[in-house]
């Protein structure tokens, strides 16, 4: 075991990590579906702007929306087909936006992605492939790239960490993905250090992942990176970005700041990869792994599949329910949220599709101000009481005196509430009605 291993100090909590069901299976393409549907916002700010019609053809790779603002980001044909319709969507996050459905030409074949020397360019061109593209933010977050990587004067980036942390429960995709694309990762995590500037280069991975460190470590020395892996003790949320900065590099990101502003960046291993088909092959981000997993699912799998494509497909391909599901969730099952049904499509950032039974419930009863959830959260807050504070309708106490939009929304307090209090609901309508109020 090696001797390095680190984690964060505040708060956590230690879930069954469930990652049995899937880890040790390779990824597997998913064949081509007779119809996606291309939402127009996948990614965090401001939906792109169509730039097809109704009856028009695709071809996969092809730019079919712009970014409409400068937290936006480009959307991209997954399939080369033709546009049967523009219509409205419901996402698994409840979101509301027009979508492409586009019929599949299953026998068009697919473009060449020639391979391109991105030593030689500037971090101004790198990071123009990389908006251009359409690189968001693989771990959930869908944040865009070239944004993330534009490091404004005066600021610098001392450490890039790459985040192979992957500590929601049941998901595995991004160990599949240092397991079985390393290299390419890698290549992207430099492509990424030499847009920032980075000083220091680390990759944070679980020691639930031993043979991903193991693998990653190999491929380091062979290419003579200057990449270190920081090796972290299992304890969840470490995949949030304070968390993992603090078990990286013992600094802490203050209230209302960002991870730039002690001087770190934070790269997801899957975005990473994304990065490396972009510089070298100028590929736009249209695929990505998706773990379909859990107790209902008959074969859980890690499938490389098109954007887009609803995730019924993917169950499908999957042998379908074992029995049925009480959840279908976009995520895992501290952080992610719900399918409406089986017809909503897959995003940038869908790392996971979640499909469990209903376990035994307990039944919910009043707060006893145990303070379990205080010495749980990462963050530091009282949940306890942002809690009784919201459910006062007190909005703008819990975000004024007890700091409520610091909350990440984890699900650590959730966990630990013997009373079985829905904490992070009442985090997230405390919020939304907060701003309303404000």
């Amino acid at each position: 075991m090696p001797n390095n291993v680190s984690t964060f100090t505040r708060g956590g909590v230690h879930p069954d990590d469930k990652k049995a069901l899937s880890n040790a299976k390779a990824i597997v393409k998913l064949p081509l579906p007779s119809q996606v549907i291309v939402s127009l916002s996948q990614h965090l700010g401001a939906p792109a702007k169509a730039l097809k019609a109704k009856g028009d053809s695709v071809v996969r790779g092809e730019k079919i929306g712009t970014a409409a603002s400068f937290i936006s980001a480009e959307v991209h044909s997954p399939v080369t087909g033709t546009i049967k319709e523009i219509k409205k969507v419901t996402l698994a996050n409840s979101l509301c936006c027009d979508a492409y459905v586009i019929d599949v030409d299953k026998d068009a074949p697919d473009p060449v992605w020639e391979k391109h020397d991105w030593k030689s360019e500037s971090k101004e061109d790198l990071l123009s492939t990389i908006k251009d593209l359409g690189i968001v933010g693989m771990g959930g977050a869908t944040f865009p790239a070239h944004v993330k990587y534009s490091i404004p004067k005066g600021k610098k980036c001392e450490y890039l960490i790459a985040n192979g942390v992957e500590c929601e429960p049941y998901l595995t995709s991004d160990h599949r993905t240092m397991l079985e694309r390393a290299e390419g990762a890698l290549e992207g995590l430099m492509v990424i250090a030499k847009v920032t500037e980075a000083e220091h280069i680390l990759v944070g991975v679980e020691m639930n992942k031993m043979d991903a460190i193991e693998h990653l470590e190999k491929v380091i020395s062979e290419k003579g990176y200057p990449i270190e892996v920081q090796p972290l003790k299992m304890k969840y949320p470490q995949g949030d970005e304070k968390q993992l900065i603090k078990a990286c590099t013992d600094r802490e990101v203050p209230s209302g700041k960002l991870p730039l502003d002690v001087g770190c960046v934070i790269a997801n291993i899957g975005t990473c990869y994304a990065v490396y088909e972009a510089a070298v092959f100028h590929k736009p981000l249209m695929e990505r792994i998706v773990c379909v997993t859990g107790e209902s699912i008959t074969e859980p799998k890690n499938i490389l599949a098109p954007i887009g494509t609803p995730i019924g497909e993917l169950i499908d391909f999957c042998g379908g329910f074992i029995n049925d599901p009480y959840k279908t969730i976009s995520g895992g099952p501290m952080m992610g949220f719900a399918f409406h049904d089986l017809t909503t499509p897959m995003q940038k950032g869908t790392s996971g599709i979640l499909c469990i039974p209903k376990f035994e419930e307990s039944e919910t009863t009043a707060c006893i101000s145990c303070g379990k959830c205080v010495n749980a959260c990462p963050i530091g807050l009282m949940p306890t009481m942002l809690y009784k504070n919201i459910n006062a309708g007190r909005y703008s106490v819990a975000m004024d005196k007890y700091s409520l939009m610091d909350c990440k929304e984890c699900g650590s307090c959730a966990f630990v509430c013997p009373a079985h209090l829905p904490l992070v609901h009442f985090m997230k309508t405390g919020k939304k009605l907060g701003r309303k109020k404000k």
